[in-house]
């Protein structure tokens, strides 16, 4: 399909980079998450190198600084993905680490003793918050009936 705009063409990208997103052609967002895991575990390897030398609320601050910020930033867009899911094993893998926990050892306990919310708990909330501090844009049923 040819695109025109004022006489130029304009060419068809399978993906491109928008405002730090990763946009695809198909908006399955697998690009998104690849690049995302890419930096998860480089972040992992950090807090894997610092877990013997730091105490754990260190490594509480270590993991909010570097890899939930990178979890978080545009959740609201890729966070229902199918691809997402490769996000949460390595945010339960940050997680095993910090706790010094075993691979096949449980998750939810651990995130409850360090106070963190599961990549699918943190997509709702941020979706929520969403909705809350943009209600102007949202027709409540009373405004419909």
């Amino acid at each position: 399909m040819n695109v025109n705009y004022k006489n130029n063409l304009i060419k068809n990208v399978y993906h491109t980079n928008f405002l730090g997103l990763t946009l695809d052609s198909t908006l399955s967002w697998k690009s998104h998450i690849d690049q995302l895991i890419s930096k998860l575990n480089s972040a992992c390897y950090v807090i894997r190198s610092l877990e013997s030398l730091t105490p754990l609320e260190t490594l509480r601050m270590l993991y909010y600084a570097s890899i939930h910020s990178i979890i978080s930033y545009g959740i609201i867009f890729w966070g229902n993905s199918s691809y997402s899911n490769t996000i949460f094993k390595l945010q339960k893998r940050a997680i095993r680490i910090i706790m010094n926990a075993g691979n096949r050892q449980s998750c939810h306990e651990l995130f409850r003793e360090l106070n963190i919310l599961p990549l699918h708990s943190q997509y709702i909330f941020s979706l929520s918050l969403f909705v809350v501090k943009h209600i102007n844009l949202f027709k409540l049923n009373s405004m419909i009936h």
